[in-house]
């Protein structure tokens, strides 16, 4: 994750030194803290393609499942995906995968966790991102026109700007 600020004016975006160049954020003299990010993101289906996720009749297996592995496993390689971002060791991982018939739809809760001088609302985010794509490559034979939506940032906890929470 890059850095605990919230950019207030494109000025201020702590990804560009002052001349505009892209640089890695230099958290070296930042305070290790208990750091935690929330994030989730909805996938939304045919009523059949839920049908066949809940029942356990999905061809390749295991739809639940193997998304909450791909959205861990994810998690732990955000540097390697996002440029700029800080390889972090990640001392916690929770996926949630909510299922809602009413909706036709899977909800994607991811919680990070580390102990260190930057955030991992990324981590989080890339989980999320990564489970929902996982049941969509799990079930586009039955259903390719399934979206993902809503991929937000819930809640944000430790570092030197505290405690954030969506809508408050």
């Amino acid at each position: 994750m890059s850095t605990d600020q919230q950019p207030d004016t494109p000025s201020s975006l702590t990804h560009f030194d002052a001349s505009g160049q892209a640089h890695m954020v230099d958290v070296g003299a930042k305070a290790d803290t208990h750091r935690i990010a929330i994030a989730s993101g909805v996938i939304r289906m045919k009523p059949e393609t839920l049908a066949q996720i809940l029942s356990g009749t999905a061809k390749k297996g295991d739809v639940l499942g193997i998304a909450r592995i791909a959205a861990i496993m994810a998690s732990k390689r955000t540097s390697d995906l996002i440029p700029l971002c800080h390889p972090l060791a990640l001392t916690r991982v929770t996926v949630d995968l909510e299922p809602d018939a009413a909706l036709n739809q899977v909800t994607c809760t991811a919680r990070v966790e580390t102990s260190g001088k930057t955030g991992v609302e990324m981590e989080a985010l890339t989980a999320v991102q990564v489970g929902l794509l996982t049941i969509y490559d799990m079930c586009k034979a039955v259903d390719r026109g399934m979206v993902m939506t809503d991929v937000k940032v819930l809640e944000k906890h430790g570092g030197k700007s505290g405690d954030w929470v969506a809508g408050s």
